[in-house]
């Protein structure tokens, strides 16, 4: 699939010396919903913001959609919207004339169709009339979103966009990104909420100290790095594991009535009919299984611990 953004051997290095990005190579496929994931301080928002323009780089190229962010910087950021994670607004501006201001700053020309779209999606056209200064947290969290669609991008990038934002404003949120990205928009999210990552996402990019350790299709990063446990209910429940058992990775819950068997999903055998066999010779009757597999918070957990 083709790229609409090009990252290549992208630094940046403050005064004091600190590296809050190292060589960092990243492609994002046009059309996507791309999820960057990674500890506080790891260099996701510097990493928005050099592709927003927004902070400097120190070395390295960035395109969007064929344009350098350096030798092309106004046609490159007409292509992107930014919802950061400060809230900033000018309280005592309206809803609408913010939106229909933030289009303006881009050049485009007057529409009030799409705007009024954008702010109906949002469930903000009621409030158009409203000032900023009156709305809650989430509203103000809307209108931020509002402001970065107003001209109409072909990238969209949401830092921590549902930050402080109750359950039900961010369910709407993201039926907003869904319709989004059916009308082609890319969109990059960075968030907090993993499980957000793991129901949106198609791709997972996983950040930490200023350096990318890994970037992988979502449901192949589950498949690759998720552990799959099966859960056997017993029909009577046992003191401790029989020696003949000891061979197989289980672990004795629930006051004995339930044997857990954790195995790698890549592997080639489960050794599930082995320990099914096992188990019937050393008479353990189990009356209910079930499996469940290792969310992306766990996964994620995981590759942050490894490269520390």
């Amino acid at each position: 699939m083709q790229s609409i953004i090009s990252i290549r051997d992208l630094t940046k290095t403050y005064a004091g010396g600190f590296e809050a990005l190292k060589k960092t190579n990243l492609e994002i496929r046009r059309g996507e919903i791309f999820a960057l994931l990674g500890p506080n301080g790891a260099g996701k928002t510097t990493l928005i913001n050099i592709v927003c323009g927004i902070v400097n780089a120190t070395g390295g190229t960035i395109t969007v959609a064929g344009h350098d962010i350096r030798k092309d910087a106004r046609a490159a950021r007409d292509l992107i919207g930014l919802v950061p994670q400060e809230l900033s607004t000018d309280a005592f501006e309206t809803v609408w004339a913010t939106t229909v201001f933030s289009r303006g700053l881009f050049g485009k020309p007057k529409n009030a169709e799409y705007c009024e779209q954008v702010l109906r999606s949002l469930s903000l056209w009621d409030r158009r009339n409203s000032k900023i200064m009156t709305l809650s947290g989430g509203m103000k969290r809307r209108v931020m979103i509002a402001k970065a669609l107003a001209h109409e991008p072909q990238v969209l990038f949401l830092d921590e966009p549902t930050a402080g934002v109750d359950v039900e404003l961010r369910q709407d949120m993201w039926n907003v990104v869904r319709g989004l990205k059916e009308s082609g928009v890319t969109i990059i999210l960075t968030t907090h909420y993993i499980e957000e990552a793991e129901e949106m996402a198609e791709r997972v990019g996983v950040i930490n100290r200023g350096e990318i350790i890994l970037v992988e299709d979502k449901a192949e990063l589950m498949r690759k790095l998720g552990k799959k446990q099966m859960t056997l209910q017993l029909h009577a429940p046992l003191a401790a594991l029989p020696e003949a058992l000891a061979q197989f990775p289980l672990e004795l819950n629930a006051e004995g009535h339930e044997l857990v068997y954790t195995y790698d999903t890549r592997s080639e055998r489960t050794g599930i009919t082995t320990l099914l066999a096992a188990l019937a010779d050393a008479g353990i009757r189990f009356k209910d299984l079930s499996t469940t597999q290792s969310s992306l918070e766990e996964i994620f957990v995981s590759l942050v611990r490894r490269s520390a």
